[in-house]
């Protein structure tokens, strides 16, 4: 019914007189030709000052008017408690229109019509200038036309006017603000705007990730102070994070740059669980000895790897490589041409991860370096809010089975160097009650000379119970992409740089993008997972090695998350 009342509505005839000086306007909108559910725009006017409310999208903290007197747009943001900030946004600010020849008569409205280009964006508008009463559905488009009776934007998103009332209009019904609050410009508004849209929690701030430092660290298990382990090289917070309703993303987003080290070195952010007796915080504050460890056909140690009945191994929420002295070297190599990056971010999506970030969590920063200096890093989530509530019945199940990566490298835990004569292989316990079960799988080749694994491709083979499931060569190519976050980078007499050589799926100053391998007919039950690499011969006191971790995720098919 609804469809059909927007169908008639769009061919209603519009009545105004041409004396009016108040309105309230409702536009109706269109998308790819068929009705916008809900979505609708109001514009009150009174004369020569106007209101704009939309129903579909946009901010609800933020609000525009117009003073066609002035001629200036105001977009107002309102903070909580109140705080108010707008900026101030003249007519000749905006695009300027193409004015087209010819007249047509829409709604009962004789138009002209005018055309905008906007961000490669084409959009025609059909106005009457003849009108006292002037208005617009999208303040940034011909608000000093007239009245904006229908505007289509690239011939697939239209809005037109179904309604205008000019009965019982007055400065009340528009509630023009006394005040707009604080005045600012356009940088500082938008960054407002933007940040007030979502939520952002503080992890680390400015904190230092380097070795051979005199550590402080508060007794006990505090909430929200930063503890340093392994050297330093290790940093860890125990914070309380929100629930977090379905259908919204989540973000890390981390910030780095040197504070002495030149190197580009592994840098973790990772989880503890701590669902079993023994947990990965036990090494960090006693020793690596003290979880559970295995050992290799090559005669080493593996410490804290892979999962077992009574512990599971840190899961890994993002894998950085920090670039070749972004910031604090700088100034000491001048190119023409060059500008060198204040600092590396790295922002990944993590939703996936959210239900391991709930309620009191610890979360960690490892940076492998041997510098008093090291580096600095700053750390925050960000929840952006979904566009509709969620499916709230959807439960989801987590669980890290193995993670090679040695963050306690600085500490004795030993590198990933088992795959020369192993397979790393972990036996799990699928619990009853899932559905669409996958592995988070992030892999990436270390050996940082001409024969070590990092500038060698090697394929990654993963079997579940004896059956190859994926397989794959990690790769980058890109590296060169990200030169200017490069200062000191090793430069050759063939005009390559360090950084721009392609890696074993990494690159100074980028992420690591983990890879899904679905795993849909995996059955519950006890299941051995294999994950086997080719990995290169050392050469002197040279070797190679490969950080791998692996999450398993699963759906849960009853709506309160419980397994057998």
């Amino acid at each position: 019914m609804s469809c059909l009342f927007f169908a008639t509505s769009l061919k209603a005839q519009i009545k105004i007189s041409p004396g009016a000086e108040g309105a309230i306007i409702t536009y109706a909108t269109l998308s790819n030709g068929k009705p916008a559910r809900g979505a609708k725009t109001i514009v009150t006017v009174v004369k020569g000052k106007a209101a704009i409310r939309s129903s579909r999208g946009g901010n609800s903290r933020e609000s525009q008017w117009i003073d066609y007197n002035t001629k200036t747009v105001y977009q107002v943001l309102e903070l909580d408690q109140g705080e108010r900030f707008a900026w101030a946004r003249p007519f000749a600010g905006f695009n300027q229109p193409e004015l087209l020849n010819g007249t047509e008569t829409v709604a009962g409205i004789p138009c002209k019509k005018a055309k905008f280009n906007i961000n490669s964006n084409t959009v025609e508008v059909w106005y009457n200038d003849q009108y006292k009463i002037k208005a617009t559905p999208n303040f940034t488009v011909g608000a000093d036309l007239g009245l904006i009776v229908k505007m289509v934007r690239n011939g697939n998103y239209e809005q037109q006017i179904v309604s205008i009332n000019t009965t019982s209009v007055n400065a009340d019904s528009l509630s023009w603000p006394k005040s707009f609050g604080s005045i600012v410009d356009e940088p500082t508004y938008m960054e407002r705007l933007i940040s007030s849209r979502y939520k952002t929690i503080d992890i680390f701030k400015e904190e230092q990730v380097s070795w051979g430092n005199k550590i402080n660290n508060p007794e006990g298990e505090v909430m929200n102070q930063t503890y340093h382990f392994a050297g330093g090289t290790v940093i860890a917070k125990k914070v309380h994070l929100p629930e977090i309703k379905n259908g919204t993303s989540l973000f890390a987003k981390l910030t780095q740059h040197s504070n002495g080290d030149a190197y580009d070195r592994t840098g973790s952010v990772f989880v503890i669980p701590m669902d079993h007796s023994q947990d990965f915080l036990q090494a960090l504050e006693k020793g690596i000895q003290h979880i559970p460890s295995f050992k290799g056909r090559n005669g080493k140690t593996y410490q804290g790897m892979i999962a077992t009945e009574n512990y599971s191994p840190v899961l890994e929420l993002m894998r950085f490589f920090t670039p070749f002295g972004v910031k604090h070297f700088n100034d000491r190599v001048k190119i023409k041409g060059y500008h060198w990056a204040d600092s590396a971010v790295y922002k990944q999506e993590i939703t996936e991860l959210a239900p391991a970030l709930q309620g009191d969590v610890w979360i960690c920063v490892f940076i492998g370096n041997y510098d008093k200096g090291g580096h600095t890093v700053s750390l925050e989530l960000n929840y952006y809010p979904g566009w509709g509530d969620g499916d709230a019945s959807k439960k989801y199940w987590l669980q890290p089975i193995f993670n090679t990566t040695n963050v306690m490298e600085m500490a004795g835990q030993e590198y990933g160097t088992l795959f020369d004569r192993d397979s790393l292989t972990v036996t799990v316990d699928i619990p009853e009650g899932l559905k669409n079960i996958s592995l988070r799988y992030i892999t990436t080749g270390h050996g940082g000379w001409g024969g070590g694994d990092e500038f060698n491709p090697k394929e990654n083979q993963i079997f579940v119970d004896g059956e190859r499931v994926y397989r794959f060569v990690p790769w980058r190519e890109d590296c060169a992409t990200y030169r200017t976050l490069n200062p000191v980078s090793g430069n050759f007499g063939n005009g390559l740089s360090s950084s721009d050589l392609s890696r074993s799926n990494w690159c100074p100053g980028t992420l690591t993008l983990p890879v899904t391998i679905y795993l849909h007919d995996l059955q519950p039950g006890k299941h051995t997972f294999k994950v086997a690499i080719p990995l290169g011969k050392p050469e002197g006191t040279s070797f190679s090695a490969w950080n791998v971790s692996g999450v398993l995720k699963g759906e849960f098919t009853n709506a309160a998350g419980d397994t057998k």
